[in-house]
Formats: structure tokens, C-alpha cells, sequence
């Protein structure tokens, strides 16, 4: 959905470059269709690799009778260790009048019709590319947020200038917004708020809560088996073990680093530790993340804020701003940012941030150099290549 939302901006940007002005609509129903086809390519993809593993698989929701024993229907199942890797569900908050009448972000994907008018409740990750995907895609977007800024934990820079980006593409958003109330009306869904503005929006279809996620362990009787839950969410130690010696649990059910590649780490590890005869720990450091918006972000290490909060006046910030090469015919405005945080009194980068056309595949290179431990001499002393925005974090000085 990400692909298909920026194919408009590509259209008009081509004309920059000769190209003629391109008329295409989008047929929304096409779109569900292949992308729930290529899910279930890779659901296929996955079962596959389970089958020729020999693994039993029994479809069905588990409940815990007691720490070695689970219940799936009339089935019981037996086992000397017992894996929870349930993920996380998202969260519809009962304190906002109306939610009822708002769908959470998994049924998306399931819209038999493009919303033409959408808004998004929250400033999350989450809520943040669904704006960027609709508006890409046609439909006229309104972002509520409680906060200031989208994107609370990341870098402010980040925030700021994404925030930025997407009011400039056309996406409405309203700050500081309390008290938000949704009704049906004749006109379509009414949304309401106070704040320093006094947003009012009509949702065509439907109007998006992108309001969290939670462990999604409400069904599994966890206190049959002892497991000790804090918070809402299973509580581990480093080693993925709950409470009970047997019982592991890892993803978003523990809610440590909710990503899919974090959650894949902390399965192979304990695989690898409990059956495999390695030793390993979990390092939740230097994990690199994406927000898939337009303009994409992506980042690995500290954020400003946190670094001066550990290393105080030795923070030193490299930032450069610029247009980049490609829109200098294509006529548009957009801007790239990228930021290095650096510790001065070890010269090592702590941080690396970046707004800006393939952000994730420049960041994941960096975040092998963070995670190494590099300097900011070695970014300095290796050679760029030119024309690229990537060379930008071996220039700055």
C-alpha cells in the first residue's frame, strides 16, 4: 500500500523530466485484492517451511489448563516447554464517545471501498503511515493528536519536520486535541475535538482509531499456569523465561521493542540458547526502525534528548538539510534531513537520523557501523559515493 500511495507523486514528478502529464485513477478493489493475495503467498510460503519441519499445527484458540498443559477446543496438548508468541491486538479506548463507530488499523486492509474522506486518531507510527498511504492514494486526510508533535520517542528533529512534510503534502493535522467525540450524522462520520484549534471532521466511510496496541493475552488463562502478568503484558527476564520456569514468551505479548525483526531475534536466540546448545542474550541497543510515511523516516541508536540526558555537554549534533538531486527538475519542494548524535569525549556515534527518499536502506547500513561501535573519524575518513544523499553522513563536519 505504501508502493501503490506514492505512484501519484511519481507521475507528476516525471514531467519535470519530459515526461507527459499522466492521467490514472486508482481501482481500489485491485489493490485489496493483490495485496491479500501476496499475504497468503507468504502465509503459503510459511506453512510450507513448517510442513517439511514436521511441525504439527493445530488451528484453534489456546487457553492454559495448568504450566504444561493447553486446551485448544475439545484437545488438550502436553509439553515439557511451551512457547507464547501471541503478538499484540489494537486498542479501541472505551473513554471516547462514539468509538464505535471508528474501525482500528488491521481493517484497513479489509475496505471494500477507498474511503474518500479519513481521520486518523493518533500521532503513532502506525497512524502516521496510514495518513501518508491514504493521502498518496486520493483520499483527503485529518490527523488528530493529543501531543504537540506525531511520532512521541523519536528524535524531535524527526518529528518536527516530518509533522512538516506531511501538512505541506495536504494532510490536515490537529495538536493538542482532548476530548474528542465522534457521531454519525447524515453527512458521514463527525469528528470533534478542543484544543488550540477546534477541529471538525467528516469521515466519508470510516474514521481510524491508530490509537496503540496491546498484548493480546485476554484468552489465554494465563493464571492456570502461573504465569505472572504486569501491566497487562507477560512479564520475562533476559532470557525470554516468564515466571514459570518452562514458559517462554516473546514479541509484542512481552512488549519490550514491539518489531517484527526484534520479535524474529528473540525467537532465534532462545531457539538457538534451549535446544540449539549456544549462549546468547537479547540487546535491545542499536535496534534501527522505519516509519514507512512520505517522506519516509528511518533511525538507529539514541535520540537527542536521550543522549544529552546521558552524556550532557559532550553531545555534539552533525545535521545537514538539504534538497535532494532528484527534485531539482522534478519541481518539488521536498527536503532531506539527516542528523548524527555524537559523543565527543569518544568520538562515537550514538545516534544516526534521517527523513528522506529511501531512509531505511541508507540507515540500515549505518546502524552495522553504530552497532560496531564506530566513530565519528571512521564516517569521516570513509569516501562517499557521488551523487547520493547517503554520502551526506561521511561529509557533515
Amino acid at each position: 500500500m505504501v508502493y501503490s500511495s506514492r505512484f501519484p507523486a511519481h507521475f507528476e514528478e516525471a514531467q519535470g523530466y519530459g515526461w507527459s502529464p499522466v492521467q490514472s485513477t486508482l481501482d481500489w478493489s485491485k489493490l485489496i485484492v493483490a495485496v491479500d493475495k501476496e499475504l497468503e503467498g507468504l502465509n503459503g510460503v510459511y506453512q510450507g517451511m513448517l510442513n517439511r519441519s514436521g511441525v504439527e499445527i493445530i488451528k484453534g484458540y489456546a487457553r492454559f489448563i495448568d504450566s504444561h498443559t493447553v486446551e485448544i477446543g475439545d484437545r488438550k496438548v502436553s509439553a515439557d516447554k511451551i512457547l507464547i508468541a501471541v503478538g499484540g491486538c489494537p486498542v479501541k479506548p472505551q473513554n471516547i464517545p462514539g468509538i464505535e463507530h471508528a474501525i482500528v488499523s488491521d481493517n484497513m486492509f479489509h475496505l471494500q471501498e477507498q474511503p474518500q474522506r479519513l481521520v486518523v486518531l493518533g500521532g503513532g507510527y502506525i497512524g502516521v503511515e496510514f495518513a501518508c498511504i491514504m493521502h498518496g492514494l486520493g483520499s483527503e486526510v485529518t490527523q488528530i493528536i493529543r501531543a504537540d508533535k506525531i511520532l512521541r520517542g523519536f528524535d524531535d528533529d524527526l518529528r518536527s519536520t516530518l509533522q512538516e512534510a506531511m501538512q505541506q503534502h495536504g494532510i490536515r493535522i490537529y495538536h493538542h486535541s482532548q476530548d474528542i467525540e465522534i457521531g454519525k450524522t447524515p453527512e458521514g462520520i463527525k469528528v470533534t475535538a478542543k484544543g488550540e484549534t477546534e477541529p471538525i471532521a467528516i469521515a466519508d466511510v470510516v474514521s481510524l482509531a491508530a490509537l496503540g496496541r496491546k498484548p493480546n493475552i485476554d484468552k489465554l488463562a494465563l493464571e492456570n499456569a502461573g504465569v505472572e502478568v504486569v501491566k497487562g503484558t507477560i512479564s520475562v527476564n533476559e532470557c525470554s523465561q516468564t515466571s514459570q520456569e518452562n514458559i517462554y514468551a516473546v514479541g509484542d505479548c512481552t512488549n519490550r521493542v514491539n518489531l517484527t525483526p526484534v520479535a524474529i531475534k528473540e525467537g532465534r536466540i532462545l531457539a538457538d540458547t534451549t535446544f540449539g546448545g549456544k549462549e546468547g542474550i537479547m540487546s535491545y541497543e542499536n535496534i534501527p526502525s522505519a516509519v514507512f510515511s512520505t517522506p519516509e523516516l528511518a533511525t538507529v541508536g539514541l535520540t537527542e534528548e536521550q543522549a544529552r540526558e546521558k552524556y550532557g555537554d559532550a553531545v555534539k549534533i552533525y545535521r545537514a538539510k538539504f534538497r535532494p538531486l532528484y527534485h531539482n527538475l522534478s519541481g518539488q519542494e521536498e527536503r532531506t534531513l539527516m542528523k548524527l548524535i555524537v559523543d565527543q569525549n569518544s568520538d562515537r556515534v550514538l545516534g544516526a537520523h534521517m527523513i528522506g527518499e529511501h531512509a531505511a536502506e541508507i540507515i540500515q547500513g549505518v546502524a552495522i557501523a553504530i552497532k560496531m561501535g564506530g566513530k565519528k573519524f571512521d564516517f569521516d575518513t570513509t569516501i562517499g559515493i557521488h551523487p547520493s544523499a547517503a554520502e551526506e553522513f561521511v561529509t557533515m563536519r
